[in-house]
């Protein structure tokens, strides 16, 4: 039986954990992927905190895909989202996001970057934040650079806006 947020999931259009766990089983039974394993599923539940929506949907390989291409998503997702993205000694969530926007932006590397907007701005990184971290970008990575970056801000930042706002409930 599904959960109340599972059933909310599938509303918004998206998938659970567990719809997108079932389906690994299937698959590894009629000879697909293997099956998950804890820490897969302790980083997609981390992913999701983090981003604010599901990433199992995004990650779930197509039958089309190479037998492998589970291990690849299970080790990068493992990677970033238990290993990564949970360290929290040193830095808040909040510091970490902005030095992935950061980080995305002086390498050009602009649709991840909007990811790292999105994550940032999810996790309390205010606009002002984002700005300052260009103009520090420009001062140190280039004025071009941080020029396409703030263009991809932007649209995000609008976004967000939209999402927030009474009419975009």
């Amino acid at each position: 039986m599904a959960s109340t947020f599972d059933r909310r999931l599938a509303q918004a259009g998206h998938l659970s954990v567990v719809t997108v766990q079932q389906s690994w089983v299937g698959r590894a039974q009629n000879g697909g992927m293997t099956e998950h394993n804890a820490d897969y599923t302790r980083a997609l539940n981390n992913a999701e905190r983090i981003l604010g929506f599901s990433l199992a949907p995004y990650v779930d390989p197509r039958p089309t895909e190479p037998d492998n291409a589970y291990d690849f998503t299970r080790i990068a997702t493992e990677h970033a989202f238990n290993d990564a993205w949970t360290r929290g000694e040193h830095l808040d969530l909040r510091t970490r996001a902005l030095i992935s926007v950061t980080i995305t932006a002086s390498l050009g590397i602009l649709e991840p970057l909007r990811g790292q907007l999105r994550i940032a701005l999810h996790n309390g990184v205010t606009k002002e934040e984002i700005v300052e971290a260009f103009i520090q970008m420009a001062v140190y990575a280039g004025v071009a650079r941080a020029f396409d970056s703030y263009a991809v801000a932007r649209e995000v930042f609008s976004e967000h806006d939209e999402a927030d706002s009474p009419q975009g409930n």
